[in-house]
């Protein structure tokens, strides 16, 4: 089992306690939000390569987590693309292939693009300060080399944008895609021997639409997140 998995199933078997002094048992919600989580670590940072078959019995044993809530975190993977059922096969990581690479990069240019548009037009002052401090938390994070901060950093600017946006259809859309370029990330980081250059770019394009939103620039922000998409699908075609 990995350090991660152990300790999320340490967390699980000392947790609450009831009035009694019993262990209260965690609500099987939890159990299979606990095992995506971990599913999602382990594929977004290649730990299950593309094509890997995801066996139940394995994941029981190394998440420390039941047969059940594995496989809802599996059906809610497939949703998210990253996981496709095959007939006869079971379920695999999903492969990462030219094709899908470039739909992935169209629909973010587009919905992503947008969603920075909207924000320029729409955020509150407090939002944008609070995408000021997600794009300071990426520069902190790169400085540390700490690649795990900068990944919640991410998911916090990303999560900030959606919510400026004011659009429900857009903040329910952006989590569901954020996993799928995520993986992406991490694959061109992997071929190109580090993330540090792909955090400068990104932190670049951050500060641009921080800058844009506050002097209610929508063209400008929207430009910024589609060139940035831009250069990391170009960067992607050179090594598929």
């Amino acid at each position: 089992m990995t350090l991660v998995a152990r300790k999320m199933a340490s967390t699980g078997a000392n947790g609450a306690r009831n009035g009694n002094g019993g262990a209260i048992e965690p609500e099987p919600r939890s159990l299979a939000e606990r095992a995506y989580e971990l599913l999602v670590r382990k594929i977004t940072r290649l730990e299950l390569p593309p094509g890997s078959v995801l066996v139940d019995k394995v994941l029981i044993e190394e998440l420390g987590i039941g047969r059940t809530p594995i496989r809802e975190a599996m059906q809610r993977l497939a949703i998210e693309r990253l996981v496709d059922h095959l007939p006869n096969r079971g379920m695999l990581v999903s492969e990462i292939t030219a094709d899908g690479v470039q739909q992935i990069y169209e629909f973010r240019a587009v919905l992503d693009g947008y969603a920075a548009w909207l924000a320029a037009t729409r955020a509150t002052p407090e939002q944008v300060r609070e995408l000021a401090a997600a794009h300071k938390r990426l520069v902190r994070a790169t400085e540390d080399d700490d690649v795990n901060e900068f990944v919640e950093g991410d998911r916090d600017f990303y999560r900030a944008l959606s919510a400026a946006a004011h659009n429900s259809l857009v903040a329910d859309s952006i989590p569901r895609i954020f996993n799928l370029h995520l993986r992406l990330w991490f694959y061109i980081s992997e071929k190109l021997g580090g993330w540090h250059a792909l955090a400068a770019s990104h932190q670049e394009m951050t500060r641009e639409i921080v800058d844009a939103l506050a002097n209610r620039d929508p063209a400008r922000a929207r430009a910024a997140m589609e060139n940035y998409v831009t250069r990391r699908h170009q960067d992607i075609k050179k090594i598929l």
